[in-house]
């Protein structure tokens, strides 16, 4: 097995028709997220972006889009907004993930959502958390009301309170204004400041990243932003790439003032408008926040996590260094392990030594209000 490495800026259109074939006969690879589309949008806003092509003499069998971190330390393309990443191959597989990374002269890569339906990576990784998904047929709000009449008839009481309190409600599918685009943005990193939670936004590179997606109006991968207002006034909406007809929500945000009516709670019980006026058959919450998307999803993606190692020296060298940091530490104390997550995120998106520092300096600080936002999560579950 051969490996070529260049930007996403110099992938042959020969070479992304069969990054896309491979995509389309899996399902676990229709996010836009695992396409070449999204890898060379990262390319336009990261030097360091990369795409290795595998390839066993003249037939191409593999794709892998990452960061080139030093000493050949790989990161998936767009992290932290790589949602799920994956080593794109076909179903009868000639590789694996080992001597990929070490053909493509990589010694780790740092799955945080992978997504593996042929097992590439073995006992490399494990399973870590669960994606959501919505799939909106004719019958989804009945779905939801069956499974828990309760919790439908207080989603509803919280619409009838929105509307009453601030006014008639209007839904726009596909709202391109880019000022309410600024807007949820606004929202969502504010909402990062008040948990505690590190802002994947302030880096330049992240919002160039948004909103090149957001103005992608042609192509397979378009951005798509929806939006909820009422009496006139913007108070929630949701935002991300689709491709293939599958949207994926990256920006869910909402007006502040209008919380206690839980518009986004609102939203999401518009997502069946939303997809027929959009032509979209799914709606892919991503992992995380389990308390708040899980009533709503009709299908969930298991995703896995850890350090993949390459088969060499370099990939031995990293595996000795990593250990006890990357497993051992987090079995003996979950705090421990969520404090890896985060400095793991903040390494993923601060590509400055002073972002860096500024993140674990926020990190630490707002071990108070992340506890509180997790108290309040669980409780609300």
């Amino acid at each position: 097995m051969q490996a070529e490495v260049f930007h996403p800026s110099e992938l042959s259109e020969r070479d992304a028709g069969t990054w896309r074939a491979m995509c389309a006969a899996a399902p676990a690879f229709r996010s836009p997220l695992l396409s070449p589309e999204f890898a060379r949008l990262v390319g336009e806003v990261r030097d360091d972006a990369r795409v290795a092509v595998f390839r066993h003499g003249a037939e191409t069998v593999g794709f892998l889009a990452h960061h080139r971190r030093p000493d050949g330390f790989a990161r998936p393309i767009g992290a932290a907004f790589s949602d799920y990443h994956a080593l794109i191959t076909g179903p009868e597989p000639r590789l694996d993930a080992a001597a990929a990374l070490a053909a493509a002269d990589l010694s780790a890569f740092q799955a945080s959502a992978l997504v593996d339906p042929y097992g590439l990576f073995g006992g490399r990784t494990r399973e870590a958390s669960t994606g959501y998904v919505i799939e909106p047929g004719g019958d989804y709000l009945d779905t939801l009301k069956a499974a828990n009449p309760k919790r439908f008839k207080n989603w509803r009481r919280l619409q009838n309170k929105l509307e009453r309190e601030a006014g008639e409600l209007t839904l726009t599918p596909g709202d391109t204004s880019p000022d309410a685009f600024e807007l949820l943005l606004a929202w969502k990193r504010d909402q990062y400041r008040k948990t505690g939670t590190h802002d994947v936004c302030r880096p330049d590179w992240s919002r160039a990243l948004l909103r090149r997606v957001f103005e992608q109006r042609d192509g397979p991968l378009v951005g798509v932003m929806t939006t909820l207002r009422a009496g006139g006034r913007l108070v929630a909406g949701h935002f991300g790439p689709a491709q293939g007809g599958v949207w994926h929500g990256w920006i869910s945000s909402i007006c502040p003032d209008h919380a206690a009516c839980g518009p986004g709670l609102v939203l999401m019980l518009k997502t069946p408008d939303v997809a027929a006026a959009l032509g979209l058959d799914s709606y892919d919450m991503a992992p995380s926040h389990d308390h708040y998307k899980a009533p709503f999803a009709t299908r969930q993606v298991k995703v896995r996590e850890g350090l993949a190692l390459a088969d060499s020296r370099a990939g031995a060298r990293v595996g000795m260094m990593q250990s006890i940091w990357s497993v051992g530490g987090e079995a003996a104390a979950p705090a421990l392990g969520r404090l890896r997550r985060r400095l793991d995120q903040i390494a993923s998106v601060e590509l400055s030594a002073a972002g860096r520092a500024l993140g674990v300096i926020e990190a630490l600080a707002g071990v108070g209000r992340r506890n509180a936002h997790r108290r309040l999560a669980d409780e609300a579950a």
